[in-house]
Order: structure tokens, then sequence, then C-alpha cells
């Protein structure tokens, strides 16, 4: 009897480089999609180059390590791509107590343009707004950049509990829990504005309380010492006994002329969830009322939540521009879109990091 041979198994999805390593220089583009057929059509088929587009821009000088992660906000996600949608993606979810307030801003596209050189980051986003033209308003823009030896304007060291390696791989990317889009991550983002002469008017001793870690060493605080209320021991979340990981990728932003000074928080993981609880033990308190204070010094200016797609899903929507359409068109659904979709918004948002993002920890 003859035998069949065994097909080849399906190769995994290639995910798009949520875990590479941190650069010098970024740029965080987030935009809303025009009303219409035209302005899907033109979206879906960027997104099929975006690759090639990667390719062409980064050849300039390959040691410069650019790189693009584009993302989808919920709304976008149902208007552009057709069923299944993943599994924990919704809008932002506004969160506050009293004169704290994590608000939820219009976002459907987030794009983070990652390199060494800020004029590749430049020529990115150039060309990005080149192929998009018409189909798309940035709402938001912000060119970050790092800060001495990786700290924030705040003046500590931030991103010191980043997971590397295959931590940092386990920590972002999906598996089993969402099958259909194994390989792709969450994201979310706001930007900060900082009232620096009310933080640098604080004795360093008061401002490691809030942080929870050495200034100048970057040492954390012993446990005995360390405030419940410091940033670091409300970014800790655990489940069932370990801690759960998230990768930030913060930066620093600022316009010393208009006084602006702040920090881009982006937070990549495999659920929002996580991402979430930080975000309610800092606004809210955990428990209620032990609030972050690094938020009597910091403004949250914008809120955006996104999924990211793999590489694989996005290079599947290139194609002849008819064929690219049909195949990307869609699926009727019953869910109304986000508000974020309808609603252009100026988005500038001034606002300080949380600080030391280095603290989701």
């Amino acid at each position: 009897m003859d035998s069949q041979p065994a097909s080849a198994p399906e190769p995994a999805p290639k995910s798009q480089p949520v875990a590479a390593s941190l650069t010098r220089a970024a740029i965080f583009l987030v935009a809303t999609i025009h009303p219409g057929d035209q302005s899907l059509a033109k979206v879906r088929a960027f997104c099929g180059n975006l690759s090639a587009l990667l390719r062409s821009v980064g050849f300039r000088d390959l040691d410069a390590a650019l790189s693009c992660i584009v993302s989808f906000g919920s709304g976008a996600w149902d208007r552009l791509f057709s069923s299944p949608r993943p599994a924990e993606l919704h809008p932002f979810r506004e969160i506050g107590s009293g004169t704290r307030q994590a608000p939820s801003t219009p976002g459907d596209m987030l794009f983070h343009i990652r390199s060494k050189r800020m004029d590749m980051c430049f020529e990115m986003a150039t060309q990005i707004m080149f192929a998009l033209e018409g189909a798309i308003t940035v709402v938001d823009e912000v060119h970050g950049f790092r800060y001495f030896d990786d700290r924030d304007l705040l003046g500590f060291v931030d991103g010191t509990e980043n997971p590397s390696g295959d931590d940092a791989t386990a920590a972002v990317f999906i598996r089993d829990e969402d099958s259909a889009f194994t390989g792709g991550s969450y994201v979310i983002i706001q930007k900060y504005l900082h009232n620096l002469d009310g933080w640098n008017a604080l004795p360093t001793e008061t401002q490691e309380n809030i942080i929870g870690r050495k200034k100048l060493s970057d040492i954390e605080l012993d446990d005995s010492v360390k405030p419940s209320f410091a940033h670091n021991a409300l970014n800790q979340i655990f489940e069932n006994g370990q801690q759960i990981q998230i990768l930030r990728d913060n930066m620093p932003f600022g316009r010393p002329g208009h006084g602006e000074y702040g920090t881009y928080y982006i937070a990549y993981a495999r659920s929002p969830r996580p991402i979430e609880q930080m975000l309610d033990n800092m606004f809210i308190g955990k428990p209620p009322g032990n609030y972050d204070r690094i938020l009597d010094f910091s403004t949250a200016v914008t809120g955006c939540l996104f999924f990211v797609p793999t590489a694989s899903f996005l290079d599947g929507l290139a194609g002849p521009p008819d064929t690219a359409a049909a195949d990307a068109a869609p699926a009727t659904s019953s869910a109304a879109p986000s508000s974020t979709t309808s609603s252009p918004g100026d988005g500038s948002l001034g606002i300080g990091s949380l600080k030391g993002e280095d603290s989701h920890e």
C-alpha cells in the first residue's frame, strides 16, 4: 500500500518586532482613518506593502535598526478586516478618581517607528504620510529620544524591570489563548506631561520614595522602607503567585521653548488586562486612595488601546488593488464602531510619563 507523504506543517506566523531591542530615537504617530471605502482600501494596501517600504527606507543604513510597528484600535479593526477579531480588543477604558484622570482619546492606528537615528525615523514617518495621504489624519505626533543613561525627564532610569530574551517574548506575544491571533500583541499608549518645577522642588529622598528607587544608583528600595504608594510597588501584578510582565518602550519628549516636558508611555503585552490593572492601581489606588504620587506632578493627556497583528497578517493584505480590497473586505458586524473612528480630535497631549516606567514592574 502506498503511503501518502505527510504535508508540511504550516509555518508559524511572523510577529512584528515588538520585542526588538530598544533604540535611541522614536516617532509615535496616532491617526484616525477617514470615512469611506476608498480610505479603508488605501490603508489595507499600505499595510500589505509595509515590509517593502521598511526595506527601502532601512537600506539607507542597515545598522540603524529601523522598524515600524503598526497597530489598530477596536473600531478600526471592525471597519478594516473581516472576522474574527482579537478576543481582548476594546476601546481604551477611561480610569480616574478626582483630579487624577486617564482619558480615552481618538486613535484608529498607531505607528511606532524606532531607529538608532532620528533621521531614519523621520524619513519613515514622511513616507507613511505620503503613502496614506487623504486616507488618515494624524491626531497626535511625538518625537521621542533617549535621555542620557536611559533616564526620564524626572531624572530616574526608566525601564529597569523590562523583561528580555525569551521572557520578553512570553510577555508580549499571544499564544493558545487566542489561537487565531497567535503571535499578535496588545499595546496601550498614554502621553504624560510633567510639572518639572514642582517635581524638582521635592527633596531627592521624597522623589525616591515616590518612584521606589534610588535616583543615582537605580537600586530598588528595600520593601521594609518602600512606601506602598511607590510607583514600582503599584505596578507589580501577580497571578497565581507569578509576576506578570509587560514590555515598556517609554520615551522622553518635550519642547523647552513651550514649557512642555513629558514621557510617552507605551506598553506591550499579550493581554491588556495587566496594563489596565496597573493603571487602576496608579489612578484609583491600591487600596483606593493609595494612588501613585507621580500623578501629583504628571498629567495623562491621551490614552488608546491597539492590537498589533502579525507581520504575516499584514503581508497577506498585499496584492492587486481589486483583489486586496476584496480579500480584506470587512465583514458585517453588529458591534458599533468605537467613537474613536469618527472623531478625529486634535490629539495633542502634553503629558509626562509614568515616571519610572521603568517602574511598571
